[in-house]
């Protein structure tokens, strides 16, 4: 089964304890967390303490995807804070099989993301490390974009390699996911979705989040 994971970027964020309640309720299986630096991406989002008091909330796993150009300064803390799930992106990164040991290393699960434009061929050396890749299906930075189809053959490439090294890996995509893409990107082996105002701009989350499964 598909799991879904709102995107608190999309969030009130001066009701958030509410909103991952309500999120909570409706079904959601992990809560996405994007942490964005205003260098990496154009934007400013949270950071370590906003992260922590939302683990101390929290019944589902967290996600936290790192859109930082700094991100091995948050593994370790994150890793001791048993987080659930992290990703940072390759693009920012120089020595990615270090960083996804130190994950690994804290029992995290550790995950390599990548933009629209990157190759998912560029991870394939370290594909037998991670345990989930998230595939960008926007320019990272904004929430309610659209989703971009060139990620289907990225995903479909990252697959068939998955089957070959390491069958367990998780496909995570993120960016402009909806009930009109769901079924496909499902169909091609996507494991996560990440939706954001599809499932906060709507007045019920639980029928959105049960569209998407």
């Amino acid at each position: 089964m598909v799991k879904i994971a709102p995107s608190l970027l999309s969030a009130d964020f001066m009701n958030l304890a509410k909103e991952i309640e309500a999120v909570q309720k409706a079904g959601a299986d992990i809560l996405h967390l994007d942490v964005m630096d205003g260098h990496f991406v154009p934007n400013l989002t949270f950071g370590l303490p906003i992260i922590k008091q939302i683990k101390e909330i929290a019944a589902i796993p967290l996600d936290v995807h790192l859109m930082v150009t700094n991100p091995a300064n948050y593994l370790e803390i994150l890793g001791k804070w048993n987080i659930e799930y992290v990703s940072f992106h390759q693009e920012t990164e120089f020595h990615i099989h270090r960083q996804i040991h130190v994950l690994k290393n804290a029992g995290v699960k550790a995950g390599i993301a990548l933009n629209p434009a990157t190759p998912v061929e560029s991870i394939f050396p370290v594909l037998p490390d991670l345990d989930f890749v998230l595939l960008m299906s926007v320019n990272p930075g904004f929430g309610g974009q659209s989703f971009l189809p060139l990620v289907y053959d990225k995903i479909r490439k990252l697959k068939q390699q998955a089957e070959i090294c390491n069958p367990k890996l998780e496909i995570e995509v993120d960016g402009g996911v909806n009930n009109q893409n769901a079924s496909e990107l499902i169909a091609n082996g996507v494991d996560i979705l990440v939706a954001g105002s599809y499932v906060f701009g709507s007045d019920n989350y639980r029928a959105k989040i049960e569209s998407l499964k």
